[in-house]
Order: structure tokens, then sequence, then C-alpha cells
């Protein structure tokens, strides 16, 4: 099970990636395992020092109970402190933002987020991102690759 953000890099340069845990309760991995979940708007900000992520849509189990979780709660990010502080002293720079880029379950079991440092593209750099694309796709379909 693989959800990814397509838009996203659409929308943004990436420097780097890492990849992260997500602490959730039991019924976000549930529902996560089934696919319900969306990036519509999602980033990541920190508070206090720890990296949570927004907006990120993971809707309710469908055979929950009471116990059911919120939709669209802030979910924690698990990161080594180093990576935190590198994350932190770049998003103080103007125009980073730090977007999640795919959800997907380990080996393990475990739920984990790959986010990217991203830089907002301009309006003529998704232009250039959308010629490329459509360029691409033409080669593609000459020489049937």
């Amino acid at each position: 099970m693989e959800l990814s953000n397509r838009k996203a890099y659409y929308e943004y340069f990436f420097e780097t990636t890492l990849i992260a845990g997500l602490v959730l309760a039991g019924t976000e991995i549930k529902s996560l395992r089934a696919g319900k979940a969306s990036f519509n708007d999602s980033y990541c900000v920190f508070n206090r020092g720890e990296l949570f992520v927004k907006s990120l849509h993971i809707s309710e189990y469908a055979f929950g109970t009471y116990s059911n979780h919120e939709p669209l709660q802030e979910r924690k990010l698990l990161l080594n402190k180093r990576e935190l502080n590198k994350l932190e002293t770049k998003i103080k720079e103007k125009g980073y933002s730090i977007i999640p880029l795919r959800i997907f379950i380990s080996e393990k079991g475990l739920a984990k987020m790959e986010i990217g440092l991203g830089k907002g593209k301009k309006i003529y750099d998704k232009r250039n991102t959308i010629k490329e694309r459509e360029s691409d796709r033409d080669v593609k379909r000459k020489y049937n690759l």
C-alpha cells in the first residue's frame, strides 16, 4: 500500500527528502492500510521542536465504533533530533516548506511518511514542467517505449 502526493512535484522543487515515522491511532492505521487518505493541502509545521503534519485527511475507519479518530487531526512525525534541527534551520529561510510526498507501510508493518524540503515553483517553472512531461510522452509514444 502506497499513497503519493503527485501534485507536490508539480508545485515544488525538492532539495532533500526524508523518511519519518507517523504516530497514529488504531483506527487510523486500519484506514491507511485500506488506502483511505488524501494529501489535499497538507503540510508540515514545527511546534515546540517537534514536527507535525497538518491537513492530512485519513478517513474514519468504516468498522470503527465510538473510538474512531478525527479525520483532520494533527499527526506527529518521528525524526532524529539532528534531522529536526537541520529542517528547522532551513524552514526559517524564505520560501521553504516541508511537504508530505508519500505514505507507505514498511516491511515491519509501520506507517512511514516521506517528506520533502521544497521551494515553491513560479508559474513559468510549472509551464516548463508541463512541456517536459508532454515531450517525454511524445518521445515514448513515437518510439513505443
